[in-house]
């Protein structure tokens, strides 16, 4: 089966690791995604209907424009890759009416633009909720016109939320399957990099994830799968769960030098 890229570029996105995460996933009539980040699973997932969330308002706005308006959303958006378009001070001008503008639609057109012409795909805020990825100096940015086009198609089978992981668990009802995507916890404490959104996903977070799911699992008999780095914590946090190890290329370095193997974990609550 071909797999389908994501339209929007996503540090920690999960394209490679779609095959261990489709053998883990159990079969439901609907799979919710509390950390729905760039869709990969969605993407390339067959169930019925989907609830996708997202703390991140911006992501949720964008998805629902697209779902609804699609043809008009990429005939906009093309514009938005030329050369001219594909500069620093130019990028940075975004960037700054991205933070200033209140309009959704024109917010999910820079969405886009700030993220394939950013920084190697991050998505982060500062603590005023103000968009700060500096710009990426590509030679030539990518437009996904076929990966929009598949997601426009894919969402109409989707409900986009924009609400917390603690919300959309609370909804959640037996027959479903959930897939959590969260935060990655740090391999060591240099290597802290938690801000999602505006908020930080603290190992409080991690600790209430896990226990969330095994609630869910026992409760509602819902299975939940959830995807982390491979450490003491998080094995301390899943151990209620089955582990299954996977090794994948994780990075978020430019240079394919900078990108190494390692484990992470697919916990799985039934």
């Amino acid at each position: 089966m071909k797999k389908h890229r994501a339209f929007l570029k996503w540090a920690g996105g999960k394209y490679l690791l779609l095959d261990e995460i489709q053998r883990h996933l159990p079969q439901g009539d609907c799979l919710v995604e509390p950390f729905v980040g760039a869709g990969s699973v969605f993407l390339n997932t067959d169930y019925k209907k989907y609830y996708l969330a997202d703390i991140n308002s911006d992501l949720i706005n964008l998805y629902t424009i697209i779902k609804h308006n699609s043809s008009q959303f990429i005939s906009d958006a093309r514009g938005f890759f030329t050369p001219e378009m594909n500069d620093a001070d130019v990028y940075y001008t975004h960037r700054r009416l991205f933070n200033e503008s209140a309009d959704p639609y024109y917010r999910a057109l820079l969405f886009l633009y700030l993220n394939r012409h950013g920084y190697n795909g991050l998505c982060r805020y500062n603590l005023r909720g103000q968009f700060n990825v500096p710009f990426g100096r590509y030679v030539r940015p990518y437009f996904p016109q076929a990966e929009l086009e598949w997601f426009a198609e894919r969402a109409q089978q989707a409900t986009f939320a924009c609400e917390s992981y603690v919300q959309t668990l609370s909804r959640v009802r037996k027959g479903s399957v959930v897939y959590c995507d969260p935060p990655y916890a740090p391999l060591s404490s240099t290597a802290n990099f938690t801000a999602y959104h505006t908020n930080s996903f603290t190992a409080k977070e991690q600790a209430l994830l896990a226990e969330l799911a095994h609630k869910l699992a026992q409760k509602k008999d819902v299975p939940v799968l959830i995807s982390n780095h491979d450490t003491e914590s998080t094995r301390r946090w899943y151990q209620e769960a089955t582990l299954h190890i996977v090794t994948t290329r994780r990075s978020i370095s430019r240079s394919a030098n900078g990108r190494t193997r390692i484990d992470e974990l697919l916990a799985l609550y039934t």
